[in-house]
């Protein structure tokens, strides 16, 4: 499950970004002692993917964005509420004539992408009548009214849109995960239903004995304690324990030298806390519970230090937090192994729910083998009709060739072929059935209720 390891950046971070120019006043330190390249001066750093429908229409806006300086300085200057405000939009009706003439060509960009998954989307369930327009209301990252030109609303619906999607990004892979784990559950409960009692007694023992192992590692640090930043000061970093230094520290660990520690970069503070419980070698070791538990740090951290709740930690925040008491002396950790996961009730749902797609599945599948058995049959019914359309027209060709004129023989005489006889039926003026055939040696014959008489 790949999008477990794909953090997202949100849009608050994207559009503090623009500038980076604002570079953090480096910090005078022996970099030489840090294993690994440093970051090169000018270097572009590649934001990595917010995971948003929309992701390339958000970056490409602020691409644009960046080229105005009128726009660039009022960024500078706004804080946090300013941005999710919506107070920055209004700045764009000051911004240059190309600009948003580039705005405006994007959105019609977006509106007509949107517009073209709408009707492939519609045409994979071969609706008709649709209205697009009503369609696109669902879009909120946008003003759909106007598709045309892009105005400070669309600017203020973007940013809006993109941190609450991102704020509930969280959410929702918590949402998967606990899922993922009812029906890893699921799936051994029915599994042991199809064994006997000796192998499902031994299969159980097995799974205990995984959990036990794989509960069985070194203790894990607090998340952002001082005794899990020094581990990764020592073991990572390569540097003396003694002389951790929280400023120095921080500065190492803000890869792109933009002055903030962003999500991606305070989840790879916790690469050496996973690595005591999960290795991929081992059986009873799941990735995706390690990508789970990462993710739960990262919350923890950003919730003790985050102080404007930006979902970036500033220098500021970073020292503040190190100056407290839970920095220096934090409770335990609990690890995911530690934790119910799910109840027996949630878990219950959770099967009625699969049950009840079962049962859809299964209906629908019934219903395609009974249309699959009618086409079958209709099938057949028209290669039989066929058959006798074709045994009808053999037929009728025979007896028109029956029908003929006879060939002729070497006096020039009529040649009958013997065993012919050529049937007429009529009715007399009585209204009684006679039937005649013309005899082998060329009699007329009639047939005249069951007894011969010959003519």
């Amino acid at each position: 499950m790949k999008w477990l390891s794909v953090l997202p950046q949100q849009c608050i971070l994207l559009m503090t970004c623009l500038l980076m120019a604002l570079e953090a006043v480096p910090i005078d330190i022996d970099k030489t002692k840090v294993k690994g390249e440093g970051h090169v001066e000018g270097e572009k750093v590649e934001n990595p993917d917010t995971g948003l429908y929309y992701d390339e229409y958000l970056r490409q806006v602020i691409d644009v964005l960046e080229t105005d300086k009128h726009f660039r300085e009022k960024l500078q200057t706004a804080d946090i509420e300013e941005i999710k405000s919506g107070k920055l939009s209004r700045e764009l009706d000051l911004v240059s004539h190309h600009v948003r003439t580039r705005l405006d060509e994007l959105k019609r960009q977006e509106v007509a992408r949107l517009r073209m998954l709408i009707k492939a989307k519609m045409d994979s369930v071969q609706d008709t009548g649709i209205d697009h327009q009503a369609l696109l209301k669902q879009f909120e990252h946008l003003n759909h009214q106007n598709p045309d030109t892009f105005e400070p609303k669309d600017l203020d619906m973007l940013i809006k849109a993109a941190t609450s999607d991102l704020e509930n990004y969280d959410k929702t892979r918590h949402e998967e995960f606990k899922k993922y784990e009812m029906m890893k559950e699921h799936e051994r409960r029915e599994y042991l239903k199809t064994l006997d009692e000796e192998k499902r007694q031994r299969e159980e023992s097995k799974f205990e004995e995984m959990k036990k192992k794989h509960g069985d590692h070194p203790k894990v640090h607090h998340p952002g304690s001082k005794d899990q930043l020094k581990e990764v000061w020592e073991e990572a970093d390569g540097l003396d324990p003694n002389e951790f230094d929280p400023k120095t520290f921080f500065k190492l660990h803000d890869v792109n030298n933009d002055g903030f520690l962003d999500e991606q970069e305070l989840e790879a503070l916790f690469t050496k806390e996973l690595e005591k419980v999960y290795d991929p070698k081992n059986e009873e070791d799941d990735m995706v519970e390690m990508e789970e538990e990462r993710l739960r740090m990262r919350e923890h951290v950003m919730n003790e230090v985050d102080v404007n709740k930006d979902r970036l930690v500033t220098l500021e925040e970073f020292l503040r937090a190190t100056e407290k008491k839970e920095f220096l002396e934090p409770d335990s950790w609990e690890t995911l192994d530690q934790q119910q996961l799910f109840t027996e009730d949630e878990l219950k749902e959770f099967e009625s729910h699969i049950s009840q797609q079962e049962d859809e599945l299964r209906k629908k599948a019934e219903d395609l083998q009974k249309q699959k058995e009618e086409l079958q049959r209709q099938h057949d019914q028209l290669q039989a009709q066929k058959q006798e359309l074709q045994q009808v027209v053999k037929q009728m060709e025979q007896k028109k060739l029956q029908q003929g004129n006879p060939p002729a023989g070497p006096a020039g005489e009529l040649k009958f072929q013997p065993r012919m006889c050529l049937s007429v039926e009529v009715w007399n003026s009585s209204k009684v059935f006679l039937k005649h055939q013309m005899g082998r040696e060329g009699r007329l014959c009639c047939n005249y209720q069951s007894k011969n008489t010959e003519i």
